[in-house]
């Protein structure tokens, strides 16, 4: 059987690799010890095989094998598209 995969949605922020794409995840988190909400971003980077995406795109992408240095993502859809 195989493992469920971690899904994550976020906006694009870069697309000038080629077959890459910088994805910005965004979180709300609540601190432990003020116990205020504070606002979490990571930048990933993520496969594209058919370069479609463009900047400002939301986007889902999966958890995956290496594929490259820092590459451990690849797109899943594109969710919304960038005006």
């Amino acid at each position: 059987m195989k493992a469920k995969r971690k899904q994550l949605v976020g906006k694009v922020v870069s697309n000038k690799m080629s077959k890459t794409i910088v994805v910005e995840i965004e979180d709300l988190i609540m601190h432990s010890l003020y116990k205020k909400s504070v606002k979490w971003t990571k930048k990933i980077k993520s496969h594209d095989e058919r370069n479609e995406c463009s900047i400002g795109d939301l986007v889902r992408v999966e958890e995956t094998r290496p594929l490259s240095k820092d590459k451990h993502y690849r797109l899943v859809e594109i969710i919304e598209k960038a005006k």
